[in-house]
C-alpha cells in the first residue's frame, strides 16, 4: 500500500519579518504539509527562517531542502539542528546534500572538491550528526527522539547508497548539474533515466525494514488548456528540447487541473514518488492539485 501524499514548497525570496511570516501562513492556508527553505547563497539563511515559520504556523513540517554540505562543519551543524528542532516544537525535517554550485563555494571561500570529495563529506557530515544527536549527553537536545527525520537527495550511485544506509526520505531533483556550469545550473534527465535512478535506489533499499519514503522536487507547475503554447516561454531554459519532450519530463505538470491530477498520479505509480515538493512560483498553482489527490 502506498504512502499518502505529502507535498512541501521550497520557499526562494527574501522577504521582511512579515511578509515572511505571512508566506508561510499562506502556505499552511494552501495545505501544504511541508514548509521548506533552500541553501544558496542570495536566498534565506535556512534555520533562522525556519524558526519564524514556525512562528507562523501550526501544522505543516519544516525543513532544509537541501543544506550543502561543503558549507557546514558537522558540529556546528548539530548544534544548529538541534536548537532547530526545539525552537520549532520538533518539526524539523533535515535535508542534506553535497552542494553543486562551484560558484557558491568560491564566493564564501570554501573549498569545492571533486564529486567523490564532496559525497566523502556528506557521509562524514551524516555519520556524525547520527553520532552527536543520538548521544543523550550532547546539548543542546533536539525534541524529536530518536533523531531528526533526515532527507538526502542526490542521483549518483554513492549518494544512492548513503541515502538508502541512512535517511528516512530519498530525494531526487530530476536533473543533473549541466557540464561545465560554475552556477549550479541544472539539465534535466528523462523518464528513462529517472526510472533507473529509483530502482536503482530500491535495490539499495531492499535490507529497511521500513519503506522509504521517495520524494521528487518539481521544477513547473502550469494550469493551461493549451499545453503546448505553456512550455514554449520556458524552451530556452531546456536547450536542445522539443515543447512535446518538455512536457515528458517528470519534473514538468502542465495541463488542465484534470490531466495536472494525472500527472501526479502516475509520478507515484511509475515511480512510488508521494512527497513532491514544488518551488515557491507554482505554489498557488499547485495548489488546487493537492486538494485533488489526497485520497486517492
Amino acid at each position: 500500500m502506498s504512502r499518502p501524499f505529502r507535498f512541501g514548497v521550497n520557499l526562494l525570496e527574501s522577504a521582511s519579518a512579515d511578509e515572511w511570516r505571512a508566506k508561510c501562513r499562506r502556505a499552511e492556508e494552501l495545505g501544504y504539509d511541508v514548509i521548506l527553505v533552500p541553501d544558496h547563497l542570495g536566498m534565506p539563511a535556512p534555520f533562522p527562517s525556519l524558526v519564524a515559520a514556525a512562528e507562523a504556523t501550526r501544522r505543516p513540517r519544516l525543513g532544509t531542502f537541501t543544506l550543502n554540505a561543503g558549507f557546514w562543519n558537522p558540529a556546528l551543524l548539530a548544534r544548529e539542528v538541534a536548537t532547530t528542532d526545539a525552537l520549532t516544537g520538533g518539526r524539523l525535517e533535515l535535508g542534506l546534500g553535497t552542494g553543486y554550485a562551484r560558484g557558491e563555494h568560491e564566493a564564501a571561500g570554501l573549498p569545492f572538491g571533486a564529486p567523490g570529495e564532496r559525497v566523502d563529506h556528506l557521509r562524514r557530515t551524516v555519520e556524525e550528526l547520527e553520532r552527536l544527536l543520538g548521544s543523550e549527553e550532547y546539548r543542546p537536545q533536539a525534541a524529536q527522539r530518536p533523531r531528526v527525520p533526515l532527507l538526502i537527495g542526490g542521483n549518483g550511485d554513492r549518494m544512492l547508497r548513503l541515502s538508502a544506509e541512512h535517511a528516512d526520505i530519498a530525494a531526487f531533483t530530476g536533473a543533473r548539474t549541466a557540464p561545465g556550469s560554475t552556477d549550479g545550473r541544472l539539465t534535466p534527465i528523462t523518464a528513462d533515466e529517472l526510472e533507473e535512478r529509483v530502482a536503482r535506489y530500491l535495490k539499495f533499499a531492499e535490507h529497511r525494514e521500513e519503506p522509504p519514503e521517495l520524494n521528487l522536487l518539481i521544477q513547473m507547475v502550469i494550469g493551461t488548456e493549451d499545453r503546448q503554447a505553456a512550455v514554449q516561454p520556458f524552451l530556452e531554459h531546456f536547450p536542445g528540447l522539443t515543447a512535446d519532450q518538455v512536457l515528458e519530463l517528470p519534473v514538468s505538470l502542465v495541463g488542465t487541473p484534470d490531466e495536472l491530477t494525472e500527472q501526479v498520479l502516475a509520478r507515484r505509480e511509475r515511480y512510488g514518488f508521494t512527497y513532491l515538493t514544488v518551488l515557491e512560483p507554482y505554489m498557488e498553482a499547485f495548489a488546487p492539485v493537492m486538494e485533488r489527490v489526497r485520497g486517492l
